[in-house]
């Protein structure tokens, strides 16, 4: 009788212990996906405020230069 009545419950427990593996390797590229995410999020503003930076500079620029132009006409 007790062979009979552990072999279920070794079976369930292998069963068991197979999907809290799959779950922890599901959570961890998970984890792992959402950490690549946000670091591109991070990097897409980053270059962002890069690029809006250096158009108001440009901006800046044309304009100071604007006005000289228009003094020599």
């Amino acid at each position: 009788m007790t062979a009979t009545s552990k072999r279920p419950r070794d079976l369930a427990e292998s069963i068991f212990s197979k999907t809290r593996t799959q779950s922890m390797s599901l959570d961890r590229i998970n984890s792992e996906r959402d950490a690549v995410s946000q670091a591109r999020e991070a990097k897409t503003a980053r270059l962002r405020e890069l690029r809006l930076e250096k158009e108001a500079d440009d901006m800046a620029a044309a304009l100071a230069a604007s006005p000289k132009r228009a003094g020599k006409r």
